[in-house]
């Protein structure tokens, strides 16, 4: 392909993004984190009429059903221990909390809990007294080590032991060597003593803080609790809300719970609802709904209704293209270096040079994003300079010659290299489906850029829900893939990027990485002082960048639509505060 012709390309992407939006496409399906179908909106409640009153003194109006649009439907796993995607997680927040919650500047403040530490090794929980569950059952410390140990059983299947490892005990008992996990004491039915294995800065916030009903799971086998109806369709919680009823791929339904240990919430209920993501635009104009997070392709045409504010606040999340370098061994945990065919660091190099980001951006993200150079985003306190990480910026020809130097290039006359070895190449790329034609079309916009530099390239659009699956069990179709992760209030990247870890997607192994990241954590090497923490993250950013494992594309700002109608919603680095403060204008 000539480069006029991928000029053309971009320039068509360019106007057929813009098309999709003038047209109210509304393709706002949720992208996977880490994430369609059309139903009828209930009736909203709003029986209590609320009062002049309330509005002159500014008290939040009581009443109303909010209605909270989703574009791609959940997995339906509305668990905090089993989750996988951030439809799922987002519905989550809406009725179920943890012990601890996070400030503006993602600092933890007790929620459900407060702490004592006097060397970071062990703490001491004591738990609110008469916070119940939505049966009714009252939430005691025993619901923590119960969450704790189904997520450190051997038939655990989700991906949260991270979270649990650090625990002293915790992998004896997942190895099957002891009955309990021993640096769990329970108190009493409201204190915990909790020791890890070693002091940590971030014991804290890395630990797992949602408890589970043991109530609720009792009799349950560990091995079946994610297939169960008490996380597929009758979840209890802990929230202002409570879920009555669950439609699978349609809607969510929620009532006020009058027993929420903050007090009654405003609204009286939110009504969660799966739309078509053709109708976005529409839905939120007509005021089908009150409340949903944009894609950057739709911000520019809600931003143009009337009765809706459009809210944009700094993100923690960044897109990337992987590259599978291995596999994971489950049962040892442990990554083993057995694929080829990226493991040439300038043929990922070359890649990553052949992507034009900034016009990517451009056609698919409106503004709303910028490109990233590393795994940090740049709003993060730990972020590199942009200046001390190697950087891939859109060079053609750079591209070239690094393929020429390992050894690729074309020997038959066809216009794209050959390897090494002079057999056919071929860079295999899988995206994930929704529905949203964008996704498809952005994704063979990244393959071309790779057609361009002479790579042959083929694309293998996967569906949504089964695409982190088979990133995660390295399925032998997946080579290279299009991925999105997000930082948390820990900067601690280790669960995506250890040699041990299930969600290190690439299957990067490197022993100095690993050590970087575990230093970061020591009290003894950094104690309290967070600059001498962040120095140790610079530097591991700088091994990743040079590594390119994968190649960073980009950054984003999170986007949400909300109503005129909807008040009281705040947000910040941390996300939304809690829906116990949501109200609606009557």
């Amino acid at each position: 392909m000539k480069k006029k012709s991928l000029l053309l390309m971009l320039t068509l992407l360019l106007v057929l993004s813009a098309f999709l939006a003038a047209c109210s496409s509304g393709e706002n399906a949720e992208e996977p984190a880490e994430n369609d179908t059309e139903t009828e909106t209930p009736d909203d409640g709003t029986e209590d009429e609320g009062s002049e009153d309330d509005e002159a003194s500014g008290e939040a109006q009581q009443g109303g059903t909010l209605t909270y649009g989703v574009d791609s439907a959940p997995e339906g796993l509305f668990n905090w221990a089993f989750y996988g995607i951030v439809t799922d997680a987002d519905i989550l927040a809406l009725f179920d909390e943890g012990l601890i919650q996070y400030d503006e500047n993602l600092a933890p403040e007790p929620n459900l809990a407060t702490w004592e530490t006097e060397d970071n090794q062990t703490f001491t929980f004591t738990f609110e007294e008469g916070v119940m569950w939505h049966d009714g059952v009252e939430l005691t410390v025993h619901d923590w080590v119960f969450a704790l140990e189904t997520i450190a059983d051997p038939d655990y299947d989700g991906p949260r032991f991270a979270n649990v490892q650090t625990i002293e005990g915790a992998q004896a008992y997942r190895d099957g060597e002891a009955d309990s996990i021993s640096g769990l004491n329970v108190i009493d039915d409201y204190n915990i003593e909790v020791t890890f294995d070693k002091a940590r800065v971030n014991n804290l916030v890395n630990v797992w803080a949602y408890p589970m009903s043991r109530a609720q799971f009792e009799g349950i086998p560990v091995a079946e609790m994610s297939a169960s109806e008490q996380v597929r369709t009758k979840p209890v919680g802990l929230g202002p809300f409570k879920v009555d009823s669950i439609t699978p791929g349609e809607a969510v339904i929620m009532t006020r719970f009058d027993d929420y240990w903050k007090g009654p919430a405003n609204l009286d209920g939110i009504n969660v609802q799966v739309i078509d993501n053709t109708t976005t635009v529409g839905a939120l104009g007509n005021g089908d709904i009150d409340m949903i997070s944009l894609q950057p392709v739709n911000g520019e045409e809600v931003e143009a209704l009337d009765n809706v504010e459009v809210v944009t606040y700094p993100g923690l999340s960044y897109y990337y293209v992987g590259f599978k370098l291995g596999t994971f061994n489950s049962e040892t945990n442990e990554i083993v270096e057995d694929k080829e065919k990226y493991a040439d660091v300038n043929l990922r190099k070359a890649m990553a040079h052949a992507i034009d980001r900034q016009t990517w951006i451009d056609a698919f993200f409106f503004g709303y994003g910028s490109p990233v150079n590393g795994p940090v985003p740049s709003s993060h306190w730990i972020a590199a300079d942009p200046e001390e990480l190697a950087t891939y910026d859109y060079d053609p020809e750079k591209a070239k010659e690094l393929l020429a130097e390992a050894g690729y290039e074309d020997t038959n006359g066809d216009g794209f290299v050959e390897d090494p070895n002079g057999e056919e190449f071929v860079a295999k790329f899988s995206h994930y489906a929704t529905g949203n034609p964008t996704f498809e079309t952005r994704a063979q916009a990244i393959v071309q850029f790779w057609q361009e530099v002479g790579i042959n390239a083929e694309l293998e659009m996967a569906e949504v829900n089964l695409y982190y699956d088979m990133i995660e069990k390295d399925d032998p179709s997946i080579e290279t893939f299009f991925g999105g992760w997000g930082t948390g209030a820990d900067p601690d990247p280790t669960a995506l990027w250890g040699s041990d870890q299930l969600w290190n997607y690439p299957r990067y192994k490197n022993e100095e990485s690993d050590k970087l990241l575990a230093d970061a954590l020591d009290i003894e090497i950094v104690g309290d002082d967070q600059e001498a923490r962040k120095d140790l993250y610079v530097e591991w950013q700088k091994m990743i960048a040079e590594d390119v494992p994968m190649i960073f594309i980009a950054q984003l700002e999170e986007i949400v639509a909300l109503s005129s109608r909807v008040e009281n919603v705040e947000y910040d680095v941390s996300g939304a505060n809690s829906p116990h403060e949501w109200s609606i204008a009557q």
